[in-house]
């Protein structure tokens, strides 16, 4: 995997993989703290007619931010794997092109979550309409699921929050890898310089060891 013999391959194995994890751990734990929200909605809504929870805002950053934690795992985890299993493959033109412009939309998608997620958690809470506030508390109070009311207080809402901003750096970060990686195999191919240079019989097989 963190062979020398490819141009960045060492570091496109490390930070196409913090992008996935990050983002995926970001929109993972954002799916815990949404179930709980229409768990409890659902449970309070059902039991008593005319009340209506209205938390649709973090449902909606939140949902979007799942849609963008799948979108980033899936053009950086094709491009971990094919990298990893075919590092010599031939692409054409459109299919290359068509790796930039997805890693650009997810990069630009993923700051949109994050910015999203960041001011509805910070700003926004869950509201209980159609009784009186004291009646609205005791509804909350007998939920078996009791997310916090106020978004930016809900550990994994806030977790979420954190994670979605170094998950968009690392597919910023993958994105100009990859945009490096394809101008240098454009220009030399797939092998870095001590790979073409082992192919070539200049380095002895001694020197293939990675220094420590």
């Amino acid at each position: 995997m963190f062979t020398r013999d490819y141009h960045l391959r060492r570091t496109k194995m490390i930070v196409y993989q913090l992008a996935m994890i990050l983002c995926v751990c970001s929109e993972s734990v954002g799916t815990a703290a949404l179930s709980d929200y229409l768990d409890q909605q659902d449970e309070i809504q059902g039991s008593h007619p005319g009340i209506y929870v209205y938390n649709n805002d973090f449902i909606g950053a939140a949902s979007y931010n799942i849609f963008v934690g799948i979108a980033v795992a899936f053009i950086f985890g094709g491009a971990f794997f094919f990298d990893l299993f075919w590092p010599e493959r031939h692409e054409s033109r459109s299919v290359r092109l068509a790796w930039k412009i997805c890693a650009v939309i997810v990069s630009v998608m993923m700051l949109s979550s994050a910015l999203t997620m960041t001011i509805v958690t910070a700003t926004g809470s869950a509201h209980i309409h159609g009784t009186d506030p004291a009646t609205a508390r005791a509804f909350w109070a007998d939920a078996s699921k009791k997310p916090s009311l106020k978004y930016r207080t809900n550990p994994r809402a806030l977790a979420s929050t954190v994670l979605a901003w170094p998950g968009w750096m690392a597919t910023v970060a993958s994105t100009v890898i990859l945009f490096l990686s394809q101008r240098h195999d454009d220009q030399y191919g797939p092998k870095s310089g001590y790979g073409r240079r082992l192919e070539d019989g200049a380095i002895d097989t001694e020197d293939k060891r990675v220094p420590s």
